[in-house]
């Protein structure tokens, strides 16, 4: 089968949706599928570049900048996102029928050029939701109710309703949807995220040595750096173990907050932390291979659930995992019973601060946790696995599109 992938950013960027969908193409490429992944880019000087790249055909639309732009642009080119796509790739997309589309959210704009595109192949459509937008903007307080967060509800239903199957994150998401839209006969799934077991090219990185890090256990995120992610979460740790020297907290990535944390960071004179920016995704990985444990964080005030694409990274390279996250969160049950590291709830910065210490002193626990959290990939996470279930939902509609 021809298989078309939407997703709102791809590689060079380290961002963790590109590497989902890279990963999840290369399994269909593996099972004999043909793959096509569809992405905006403002690095590209034609109109549309269509390249083959890991055996993946990637066409590229030149759009403006979304990731790292400013709210108000990045709302901008967002909205526009079906109809930049179309108009820029549209006879690429009528002389390469598809059997069947995956699209993958964030963004939530993608509904209006899948509905279009099933129409024109009658192919079902699988969307990957990661994120419950806009309401989680509401919940972390990004957005109010009113004129705007109406219109983006609208284009989230437009979303959801030119799906055949959504296949959200956790099973906290399929309440979500029950207590929310009682009233919609959405045909939803769980699906986890996934990753490739083992990574071709990474190479050994000398980061500890480059940052003077020798010695050391590093504490590391990388990713998004924004308002869900209460990444000031992270600071209060680093603050509260900043008399234990060989404890250091390493951020990479970049987003809305990291100007704000870089000053709050210096306002506070804190030498135990350091932010750096994106980098490229072969380098990220090697990075992530010569540090300790895995960070993550959530906002508390997040009432949608998620697992965050880095933890994915952190299993492939068998790190254990300090996880800060909303309530109700599924990730702490998973994490908890897979005894692959300690997730406390936002707010106990006093547990979060007393597990830290644990995983500082302990080289046996980290060893321990980092070797269950490569086994809750293989279980539970695989690339494999993800790419089988998703073919396995659309096969009833293959010829079919859902109206």
């Amino acid at each position: 089968m021809r298989i078309l992938i939407i997703v709102d950013c791809y590689y060079p960027t380290t961002k963790s949706s590109a590497k989902l969908v890279h990963d999840l193409g290369m399994e269909f490429l593996r099972k004999g599928h043909e793959v096509i992944v569809l992405a905006p880019s403002n690095a590209i000087t034609q109109r549309l570049e269509v390249n083959v790249e890991d055996g993946l055909r990637i066409a590229r639309v030149r759009t403006g900048k979304i990731k790292g732009a400013n709210l108000l642009m990045r709302g901008w080119q967002e909205v526009r996102l079906s109809r930049n796509l179309w108009e820029g790739a549209k006879d690429f997309l009528r002389a390469n029928h598809c059997d069947i589309i995956i699209y993958y959210s964030p963004s939530i704009f993608f509904g209006r050029l899948v509905a279009r595109l099933k129409k024109l192949w009658q192919a079902p459509a699988y969307l990957i939701l990661r994120d419950i937008f806009p309401r989680w903007a509401l919940d972390e307080g990004t957005l109010r109710e009113g004129f705007v967060y109406r219109y983006f509800q609208r284009r989230e239903l437009e979303q959801y309703e030119a799906a055949t199957v959504i296949g959200v994150q956790t099973p906290a998401n399929l309440k979500y949807f029950a207590a929310e839209m009682p009233e919609r006969r959405f045909k939803l799934d769980v699906l986890y995220n996934w990753a490739a077991l083992e990574e071709p090219d990474v190479k050994p990185s000398d980061y500890r040595t480059r940052l003077g890090l020798q010695g050391k256990i590093v504490f590391f995120f990388g990713g998004n750096i924004g308002v869900a992610q209460d990444m000031d979460n992270i600071v209060r740790l680093a603050k509260g173990m900043k008399e234990h020297a060989n404890a250091f907290f390493l951020l990479v990535g970049e987003g809305s907050e990291v100007d704000r944390l870089k000053s709050e960071i210096a306002a506070n004179k804190l030498t135990n932390i350091r932010i750096l920016p994106a980098v490229g995704q072969q380098e990220y990985l090697s990075m992530l291979s010569e540090f300790d444990v895995g960070l993550i964080s959530l906002d508390r005030r997040l009432t949608t659930q998620n697992v965050p694409g880095k933890l994915m990274g952190y299993m492939q390279f068998s790190k254990p995992v300090l996880a800060s996250l909303n309530p109700g969160n599924d990730l702490q049950g998973i994490l908890q019973e897979a005894d692959s590291g300690f997730s406390l709830i936002n707010g106990d910065d006093e547990g979060l601060r007393i597990a830290a210490l644990r995983l500082l002193k302990e080289p046996e626990l980290r060893q321990r946790m980092g070797a269950n959290s490569r086994r809750l990939l293989e279980k539970t996470f695989s690339r494999a696995a993800a790419a089988e279930q998703i073919i396995d939902r659309l096969s009833p509609f293959l010829g079919v599109a859902k109206e």
